[in-house]
This record gives structure tokens, sequence and C-alpha cells, in this order.
């Protein structure tokens, strides 16, 4: 499952996000992971959840993100949930098109693992393709 949190830079899509990690945290079964372009929100985030730098990796492509993803998992079967802030950066998607190829590969990892994917999109729900407006719940 993929669920999406989109709005314009600024709207509160981060608050939202950490907002939704704590909530799940405490119903959750297995571990949980943060993933975003910084440490900036280390303190905000219960040590219980990882949280992963993606600036401290050499990655420079969407299929390179989608298989360190897959890395992720592998090395933890025990994943619940992975929280994606800044997705079209961390993801490196600068095209529609590519947020929808990325979209059907979290579909496909996240269907053969088991893995619940949030993802935060910096875009105004009306720019984005009906693929992906079907799976945001918040907008900003």
């Amino acid at each position: 499952m993929v669920e999406i949190i989109a709005g314009k830079k600024g709207k509160g899509k981060t608050k939202e996000l950490l907002a939704k990690v704590k909530g799940d945290l405490a119903n959750a079964n297995g571990s949980l992971v943060y993933i975003d372009k910084s440490q900036k929100h280390m303190f905000e985030l219960d040590s219980k959840v990882r949280l992963i730098n993606m600036a401290d990796y050499p990655i420079e492509s969407t299929d390179e993100f989608t298989g360190f993803l897959s890395g992720v998992i592998s090395q933890n079967s025990d994943i619940e949930e992975i929280f994606l802030d800044s997705f079209l950066t961390v993801a490196f998607i600068d095209t529609n098109n590519g947020l929808c190829s990325a979209m059907e590969k979290l579909d496909v990892i996240s269907e053969k693992f088991g893995v619940k994917f949030v993802l935060s999109i910096s875009q105004d729900e009306a720019d984005l393709p009906d693929v992906v407006k079907a799976r945001i719940v918040v907008s900003l």
C-alpha cells in the first residue's frame, strides 16, 4: 500500500508525516523507517524509528533509489512501514511519468514484502496524475 501526503512546499507535509509516524508507532508490531534528505528531523522521531539520511548514500537515480529501498527491506524482514519525506527529491523524480513509474515499483515492493509506504510529495494535488491522486490521504 502506498499513501501520499501532497501539497506545495511549506504547507506542512512534514509535520503531517511526523504526526503519522508517531500515531502509527503506537500500534506497530514491526519496525518503522523514516527516510529523508537530511537529519533535520532526527530529534522529532522516536528512537524506535530508524532514520535514514539519503545524503549519506551515493544514490543518483530513481532506479538506484528503489534498489536502495529493496536493500533496506532485505536487511530487516520486520519492517512494517517506510515513511519517505521529500519523496520527489530523495527518489530523483522530476516528471509525472517518472512519478508514475516509481509508484508502480513501490506497489510491487509493497505487495511482495508487505511494507506500507507513506510519501510526502511537494506538488499540488491538481498537478498530480490520476493514478497518484487516488493514493492521497492528506492534501494541503
